[in-house]
């Protein structure tokens, strides 16, 4: 038996594991297995104070290996592989147990059964402890640019806080002109900035600076390389060109929900607009509010149209629109005299300090009803006028009727429906089909494509502010990448036996990240891994018929020794 010697942690959590598994007894099912020289619980492993008692741990009793059985690896494996990293042990010999999520949370309805469980996957990480070997990070030299495809306000930021650290920025924007939604804009929530005085205020400073170039009628179609060494081919005009860059920074934004035909009486029932319209009426009408030529007095706003919707549509919940209703409310009343409001909500989520709005709404009249999920309001035509009719929860269910002059949509944000970005780039996206992160907090603007970052309405609904820190948050971290000028890579991933391969190609169409490629070596071709590209995802060795490829850290012993412990 190899003179390895281990340490292991098994964490409490605080309760979310130690509720229903018994971690003492999985402490003491693996303390006495070979190569084990240290066992321990910790009510946090992740804790400050935990933290230097295992580097203590790792001088004191000369450790080689260390394992943490606690939380998913997506939340801490790279907290602990620091760890190990301060206390002078290579980082990749660290290997994480998952004991939350796979026993504690999983089978929380059989106590027994969880930390026999929780045993098995310790035991496990042991087996794999055992074999694995330091490992040591490629460097490739990364090209100091950044490229931010789309120039509406998260664009824009993000282009101004990374021309501010010395990088070279490419702005992309496929529209004529900068600025996306918000340059349509009037009044804002939240600021007496309007949208358009804000993105002329934000262009004329991209403009002053000189490590920016704006490409406005561009759009980028093509993609090779990666993180450090990116080269897009832009379409601008009809004319070709290429940029190279270290890193990619994608905001291109939303659109706003289209009612379907009938939806609410939307395009059949007379005078039922959506909101951005009623935003650009209210925004461009003076002294007295008309629609169609008839003076507008009763406005009637539906709220969670195209969001919150039943299952296989829309079903999240857009977030910025009460705001914007409520506010878009507030500045009617106050610029048109005689404006009456009616809300028909779903329960008003105005959150934060865009409260004092809700509270202006009330102290000015506006009146508020609220549906039931599956009772949701009708529209229909009476006197040649819309009118909605509820049956409201705030008053104990009583079916109420408003007829109005006007009747407002207010529709949610969705993903764009043309984004060929996504495809390009390999970003994948979540249920609701916007952009998805690694992890909404912990890695927030990440994406699983190295040298990628999301900010702004691409990941979801979003106000101005959520968006500008997003993009704040996503050139810091583009930047990071290629700060240095150099990169190291992950040294975990796929390789090949030459003399095993047949050069039959199969691997090539397995890989998601277009990894592989054939390379003449002495009269016959073989497969190669570009390591930059590879992300040791494993899809590849399966379908090798000669078992020519294997998993850095993930070998067919590491891997079978896993499985002899769990069997």
């Amino acid at each position: 038996m190899d003179k390895r010697r281990i340490g292991v942690y098994v964490c409490h959590c605080g309760g979310n594991i130690s509720d229903y598994v018994d971690v003492e007894k999985v402490r003491q099912s693996v303390e006495n297995d070979d190569n084990i020289v240290l066992a321990k619980t910790t009510m946090f492993a992740c804790s400050d104070m935990n933290q230097k008692e295992m580097v203590e741990d790792i001088k004191n009793h000369n450790l080689d290996g260390v394992i943490v059985a606690s939380c998913s690896p997506k939340l801490h494996l790279v907290t602990f592989r620091n760890v190990t990293q301060r206390a002078d042990l290579n980082k990749y010999t660290y290997v994480h147990s998952n004991i939350r999520e796979q026993a504690s949370w999983a089978h929380s309805d059989n106590k027994e059964g969880a930390t026999e469980k929780a045993i098995h996957l310790v035991k496990s990480a042991i087996a794999k402890a055992r074999h694995v070997e330091p490992l040591e990070p490629s460097k490739i030299k990364a090209e100091k640019s950044v490229a931010v495809i789309g120039a509406g306000i998260a664009g824009l930021k993000a282009a101004l806080s990374l021309s501010e650290k010395d990088t070279h920025v490419f702005l992309i924007e496929k529209e004529a002109t900068v600025g996306g939604w918000v340059a349509k804009w009037k009044d804002l929530f939240m600021t007496d900035e309007t949208g358009d005085a804000l993105i002329k205020r934000l262009y004329e400073e991209v403009k002053r600076k000189q490590n920016i170039t704006v490409f406005t009628n561009s759009e980028v179609f093509a993609n090779t390389g990666s993180i450090g060494n990116i080269t897009l081919k832009v379409k601008q005009k009809g004319e070709l060109f290429d940029i190279t860059v270290g890193s990619v920074l994608v905001a291109t934004g939303f659109e706003p929900y289209k009612p379907k035909e009938d939806e609410f009486g939307f395009s059949t029932v007379p005078n039922v607009i959506t909101l951005p319209e009623f935003k650009q009426l209210i925004d461009h009408e003076k002294d007295v509010l008309t629609y169609n030529g008839q003076k507008v007095k009763n406005v009637s706003f539906i709220y969670c149209v195209g969001s919150r919707q039943p299952e296989g549509e829309n079903t999240y919940c857009s977030r910025y629109c009460c705001t914007a209703t409520i506010h878009a409310a507030n500045e009617a009343r106050k610029k048109f005299k005689g404006i009456q409001n009616f809300h028909f909500t779903r329960g008003v989520r105005s959150y934060g300090k865009q409260e004092l709005l809700y509270a202006e709404s009330l102290q000015g009249g506006d009146i508020y009803f609220q549906s039931y999920e599956d009772d949701l309001p009708k529209v229909f035509v009476r006197n040649n006028k819309p009118v909605v009719r509820i049956n409201d929860i705030l008053t104990g269910g009583r079916e109420l009727e408003v007829e109005s002059d006007l009747v407002v949509l207010v529709t949610g944000m969705i993903p764009r429906s043309n984004n060929t970005i996504s495809s390009l780039f390999k970003i994948p996206k979540g249920r609701d089909k916007f952009f998805s992160e690694i992890h909404m907090k912990l890695r927030p603007v990440e994406t699983v494509i190295d040298g990628v970052t999301i900010a702004g309405a691409c990941q979801g609904p979003k106000t101005i502010i959520e968006s500008v820190n997003s993009a704040l948050s996503a050139a810091t971290k583009a930047y990071s990448n290629i700060s240095k000028g150099v990169l190291e890579t992950d040294p975990q991933i796929a390789k090949i036996e030459t003399k095993d391969c047949t050069g039959c190609e199969d691997c090539i169409p397995a890989c998601p990240f277009d990894a592989i490629s054939m390379k003449q070596i002495d009269d016959k071709a073989i497969a190669i891994i570009n390591a930059s590209l590879c992300k040791g995802c494993g899809m590849c060795t399966p379908v090798c018929p000669t078992d020519a490829i294997d998993l850095i850290a993930h070998s067919n012993i590491e891997i079978m020794g896993m499985i002899d412990a769990l069997a």
